[in-house]
Formats: structure tokens, C-alpha cells, sequence
């Protein structure tokens, strides 16, 4: 049995992602799904999920869902705020890393994103259907999520109906682990086309995320990256999230998460795994600082981070939101077994 949703109001560009699509780079198919894997494993972890079960990314406005069918469960993962409006005009405020049960009826109205992405989960999952071994969406293709592209107005999701408690919640009880410091990366694998300057300013100076990113990827603004006489193109290519290429004017882009699958322009480094999440908090106008690492300090940084997610998973702890009622423990502590006569009643009552 499975239970379902309709989106009242469609936000900003919310799409529906897990964790990626995985083993078709060699047919230009990008890997897609979330940008902060570690929030969408957050918002899964809150709700019992499997961990890369099929969430929705905020990066903008918030999109509303109304209960249609079975009791739901939602989970907020990041910089993130919402509503439950209730049949009756009442309404109940819910925090990021909190958890919100939705009766058939309610509406739950997600805020905008405060910073960054962040991450709405819902029970089981939202189940739309896979293509490519992913549910992610990934709209320049029209591929995954629903019908390859943002959520609109009228669309039904199906998830699994909450199992337990409805009225007791789940929280996270530690804040949520932010690695500090410079975005580290690992030189190459076209290094080599580059001045010893080049990589020094990269290294050296803050760049500026311009207004140009989305998705796909982020251009830099700085101190100009200038390429040796091996010149600013070569032979396409693999590339991979992460990657920062250069193209003639000097100016870094550093891929994402729907990056093309290759490229003409040389990559004077990339950005390792585990620090990757934090560029998708980034905004226009913030200044990013690099630094360069080995391949061993690149595992250990994902094995760290890794745990930092485990730790904060196995702290969740409940709770019951103010003015939410307990029918269950309600009825069980205040029902009599038998019954009392009317007449009887009101002759006690004399």
C-alpha cells in the first residue's frame, strides 16, 4: 500500500534527486543527484529511510504538498523552515532537522531555502519512477524525477505511509557537522598547461563565485589563470564533478553535479569528494579559497566526513511538537471498561 501527495504550489526549480546516476558517463548521461549527499542522507536518516531514497532539493523557494491518502512523514535537512496547515485554520511550525507527520488533508508550505541547498524527505521515499538505475532529476535531458523536470502544480508523488508513532517526531540532537577551511583539492590532471604561477594563484588568492552557477557548474572570478605555450584547449576529454576547468580566459569553473560527462578545456585540479557538498551552499559574491592535498588526505577527509554523518544519524533523538495531541495515549488513559446508566448519572448528580 502507498500513500500520496499533490504539489498545491511548485516553488523554484525543486527537483526530485538521490543519489546519482551511475555506470552511463560512457553515453554522455551526467551522474546528477543531490548536491550535499550528506543532507540528503540527513533528511533520509530522520525518517528511517534507506539513505539515498529520492528527496526533493530546495535552492530557491520551497514547494507546497498536500496530503491526499495514508499518513506521511517529512523530514527537513538544512537551512530550511516550514508550515503544516491543518484542515481547521491551525497551524504547526517546523524546524530544520525536525520531522512532520501529515494526516490526510494537511498541507505542509516549505519556506525557503535560508542558505545553500537543503533537503525535503518523506516517508519511504518519493517513489517516482527510476530511469537509468536513478530517480534523480536531470533536466536537460528530461530525464528521472517527474517527466525530467521541476515539480509543477498537479503533481502526485507516491510514498510509503507512515509506520509508528504519528504523533511522536524525530529530531537531530547535535548540530550538523560544517568543515571548516579552504576547499581542497588535488592538482590536475592538466596542470601542466598552466604557468607555476597559475596554480601558486589558484593556491594564494580568493576567488569570487559569480552569478553565473547552477547545476552544472560554477564560474570563478580572480586573479587570471594564464596557460604555457601547451595552449587553453586539448583533446576532450573525461571529465567529472569536481573538476575545475579553465577555459582561454583564465577564468576557473568548477563542475557539478550535472556537469557534462567531457570537456575541451584543460583542469588545472579538482575538488575532492568530501569537500564538493560545500560548494553547493555557496551564493554569488562569496569568496572561496583553495588549498591542495594528496590522494591519502583525500580519503581520509571522505572517511571523516563519513563518520561525522554517523555520528550525527545516531544522536536523532524524538519528540512531541507543542499542541499536538496524543489521541492514542489520550483514550487509553481516560477510557473506563463498562458503562454508566444515564438515569444513573443524573441521579448522582442531584
Amino acid at each position: 500500500m502507498s500513500a500520496l501527495v499533490e504539489i498545491v504550489e511548485a516553488g523554484l526549480a525543486v527537483t526530485i534527486q538521490d543519489r546519482g546516476r551511475f555506470g552511463y558517463r560512457n553515453m554522455g548521461v551526467p551522474v546528477s543527484g543531490a548536491l550535499d549527499p550528506c543532507l540528503m542522507t540527513a533528511a533520509n536518516a530522520m525518517l528511517g529511510n534507506d539513505p539515498d531514497a529520492a528527496v526533493l532539493e530546495v535552492c530557491l523557494v520551497g514547494a507546497s504538498l498536500k496530503a491526499l491518502s495514508g499518513t506521511v512523514r517529512i523530514a527537513l535537512a538544512g537551512a530550511l523552515t516550514a508550515q503544516v496547515l491543518k484542515p481547521r485554520g491551525r497551524v504547526l511550525k517546523v524546524q530544520s532537522w525536525q520531522t512532520a507527520t501529515l494526516f490526510p488533508g494537511d498541507v505542509v508550505r516549505i519556506d525557503g531555502v535560508g542558505r545553500g541547498v537543503a533537503y525535503v524527505g518523506i516517508s519511504g521515499g518519493f517513489q517516482v519512477p527510476m530511469q537509468l538505475g536513478s530517480r534523480s532529476t536531470y533536466p536537460r535531458a528530461r530525464i528521472g524525477g517527474v517527466e525530467g523536470r521541476a515539480l509543477a502544480v498537479g503533481d502526485r508523488l507516491q510514498c510509503d505511509p507512515l509506520i509508528g508513532n504519528p504523533w511522536l517526531e524525530a529530531c537531530g540532537t547535535l548540530p550538523w557537522p560544517v568543515a571548516p577551511g579552504p576547499i581542497r583539492v588535488l592538482p590536475g590532471p592538466q596542470d601542466d598547461h598552466f604557468t607555476p604561477e597559475a596554480l601558486a594563484a589558484l593556491l594564494g588568492t580568493p576567488y569570487r563565485v559569480t552569478r553565473d552557477m547552477d547545476r552544472m557548474g560554477i564560474r570563478l572570478d580572480g586573479e587570471k589563470l594564464t596557460h604555457n605555450d601547451r595552449g587553453a584547449e586539448i583533446v576532450s576529454d573525461g571529465v567529472a564533478p569536481g573538476s575545475i576547468q579553465v577555459p582561454a580566459n583564465g577564468r576557473p569553473i568548477v563542475l557539478m553535479a550535472d556537469c557534462q560527462t567531457s570537456g575541451g578545456y584543460p583542469k588545472i585540479a579538482t575538488v575532492i569528494r568530501a569537500d564538493l557538498p560545500r560548494l553547493a551552499h555557496v551564493r554569488p559574491r562569496d569568496e572561496v579559497h583553495f588549498v591542495a592535498v594528496d590522494h591519502a588526505q583525500a580519503a581520509a577527509a571522505l572517511r571523516e566526513q563519513a563518520q561525522r554523518v554517523g555520528r550525527w544519524c545516531e544522536s536523532l533523538g524524538t519528540f512531541r511538537p507543542p499542541g499536538v495531541v496524543d489521541e492514542v495515549a489520550l483514550y487509553e488513559g481516560n477510557l473506563i471498561s463498562g458503562a454508566i446508566r444515564g438515569d444513573e448519572l443524573a441521579w448522582h448528580s442531584v
